[in-house]
């Protein structure tokens, strides 16, 4: 379907929910301030990569029962969709023609939100730089917001700040100013975003990837709600409080209707709830960002997340394999947040909604230092070390309700065992920082994950606590130098503590269980095999990933290459509740199964890295 021109068509015929993804969205009605309007204009050298069959059943696109296939008529529709490019400035200057029979009927709209990376560090230039809002689509009360990557370079991109000029489409002479998106980028976008999703962390996922003949493509993307807490803070740090309430409005409707905030209070306490609602959510953002080694780029701004807290822009987004706590990504003038520095973005994310609250309820704008003390931060402290506590038990491979009755009952012993983890964890090479392509890191030496996987299972077979030696040659990473693996007096005080603690968890949870000690462990040993599997989906294991699986889809018919991508998101769901149920064996199972075995042998080369 490359390349080929075809007429109109009719996509309401057989997928009617896709009509009302048009360009119309309710933000720019609330929201008169918070966006910029483009014409658009259909292109006709597309071709569907992949579609996700899953997301698009979840949000009514599809019918429950439609087959993971692409037929004619579906990938007609997806491309009428979702395969323009908006006119730009650019294009209006310089009289770009557009043929009257592709010009769509209603504009599109890039959303204006606060971005540090632009100078005047108060969103009157910022926004969606390279991307347009689709529309909604609601299916069983639960409407979703849908927006495209890759359409065309808006003025709200950063190099229009910095060179005063409009840009080109496709460009090549300004960095953030090109406008388009690469499909090896946006598939490894969809495969941690679904990843995520999958084993339960927040975020937007990706819907279609559109191959265009000049080498981009179009990333389509889909969430609840894409509001971000920089749509706030613009109106925000521009004093503009009809704007702020706008966004305030619009975003409190969408989540009272999605039943997310059910039940909301009118006037003041509206307001509170809100900014309750985010010191919560917050809180679990950060510590789960901590316990699974998710780099972010998380800063004050609020310009990578979704207001829930809801992972977004996958461009800077990493899972590490192991706690490199002191990875810093370059981006030329600045420099990235560290992973434990994200925290304290996340609690200055709160209290700048604080000071959003009060600007709503008062109408006067205070410094946000006058928030410093809000009783909402310390709804995010709690919720902070409430997640971390739970996550590390539920890593460490307890069963969600034997979590929390420890964490009742038995909350000094789960800190003392997270002192000792985080001795682990937190070593870093005696190499010191070094370089690496995006930036700069100091590597970690200790994979705590391969510690939690393989001691219980030590446990079981020998009945008592592995010597040093085995702890450490469970533990070491690739990274750790010769030096590195040397015993010390402080690293058998510290194994001996972390064996002990766990240990004592195990009988703390048996007696309060009313379980064998061998029970337990043996379940713990169970659980956290899956939980801490060998292979598993770091940033740098998802590009190679993308990169194999775009070759793979040249051989491969669409509808293997589709079920190959299904099998592998499958393969590295690590949450044991959250496992889906087999998949039939399809008659071409064996080689399906040799490029699996190939995608996840890129995993484990990766398994250790950004």
């Amino acid at each position: 379907m490359a390349g080929e021109r075809r007429a109109p068509g009719r996509p309401e015929a057989e997928y009617p929910a896709f009509t009302g993804l048009d360009g119309r969205h309710p933000f720019r009605d609330a929201v008169p301030e918070g966006s910029v309007a483009y014409l658009a204009r259909r292109r006709h050298d597309g071709q569907v990569a992949w579609f996700n069959f899953a997301l698009a059943r979840e949000i009514g696109l599809i019918p429950e029962l439609h087959p993971d296939r692409l037929n004619p008529a579906l990938e007609r529709t997806i491309l009428r969709t979702f395969c323009l490019v908006i006119v730009n400035e650019w294009d209006l200057s310089h009289g770009t023609r557009v043929d009257p029979d592709d010009l769509l009927p209603h504009p599109y709209m890039a959303t204006r939100y606060l971005q540090l990376q632009h100078p005047d560090r108060r969103g009157t230039t910022s926004g969606d730089g390279r991307g347009v809002w689709n529309g909604t689509v609601t299916h069983r009360g639960v409407t979703w917001d849908v927006s495209s990557n890759g359409t065309g370079v808006t003025r709200l991109c950063p190099a229009t700040a910095e060179t005063g000029r409009f840009l080109r489409t496709a460009n090549r002479s300004a960095s953030y100013g090109c406008g388009t998106a690469a499909l090896e980028d946006g598939l490894a976008a969809a495969l941690m975003s679904e990843n995520f999703h999958r084993n339960g962390v927040a975020t937007e996922r990706v819907l279609a990837l559109i191959a265009l003949s000049d080498g981009f493509a179009i990333v389509v993307r889909a969430a609840r709600n894409l509001v971000r807490p920089a749509h706030f803070f613009a109106p925000l740090k521009q004093g503009n409080p009809r704007w702020l309430r706008g966004v305030t409005e619009h975003w409190l409707a969408r989540e009272e209707g999605n039943g997310t905030l059910p039940g909301l209070p009118g006037g003041r306490k509206r307001y509170r709830r809100m900014a309750e609602a985010m010191a919560a959510s917050f809180g679990r953002t950060a510590a789960l960002f901590e316990r699974e080694y998710i780099f972010c780029w998380l800063d004050w701004d609020g310009d990578n997340v979704l207001a829930d807290g809801g992972i977004i822009d996958y461009g800077s987004v990493r899972q590490f394999g192991l706690y490199h706590r002191a990875y810093r990504f370059d981006d030329g003038p600045r420099w990235s947040t560290t992973i434990p520095e994200q925290r304290r973005m996340a609690r200055l994310i709160v209290q700048t909604f604080a000071q959003a609250r009060d600007y709503l309820i008062t109408g006067r704008r205070r410094p946000r230092r006058a928030f410093a003390r809000d009783p909402v931060l310390r709804v995010f402290d709690q919720s902070f070390s409430l997640w971390r506590d739970r996550l590390l038990l539920r890593n460490a491979g307890f069963p969600p309700h034997t979590g929390e009755i420890l964490l009742r009952r038995e909350r000094r012993l789960v800190r003392r065992f997270d002192r000792a983890h985080a001795y682990f964890e937190r070593a870093r090479s005696t190499r010191g920082p070094v370089p690496v392509p995006d930036g700069l890191t100091w590597n970690a030496i200790f994979s705590t994950r391969d510690l939690l996987r393989e001691l219980p299972r030590h446990y079981v077979e020998h009945g008592q606590p592995a010597p040093l030696h085995t702890f450490l040659q469970i533990g070491l990473s690739t990274y750790a130098s010769r030096r590195d693996r040397q015993p010390s007096r402080r690293r058998r005080e510290q194994a001996a503590a972390f064996q002990r603690t766990f240990l004592a968890l195990v009988r703390a949870a048996a007696r309060h269980t009313g379980s064998s000690f061998e029970e337990v462990v043996g379940d713990v040993a169970r659980r956290s095999a899956k939980i801490n599997r060998f292979a598993r989906l770091t940033g740098d294991g998802a590009v190679w990933a993308a990169r194999k699986l775009l070759r793979l889809r040249l051989r491969l018919p669409s509808h293997r290459f589709h079920e190959l991508i299904e099998r592998f998101l499958d393969d590295l769901v690590l949450v044991p509740e959250r496992r889906p149920a087999a998949r039939a064996a399809a008659p071409e199972a064996p080689d399906l199964r040799r490029a699996l075995t190939r995608l996840l042998a890129v995993l484990e080369s990766n398994r250790h890295g950004l």
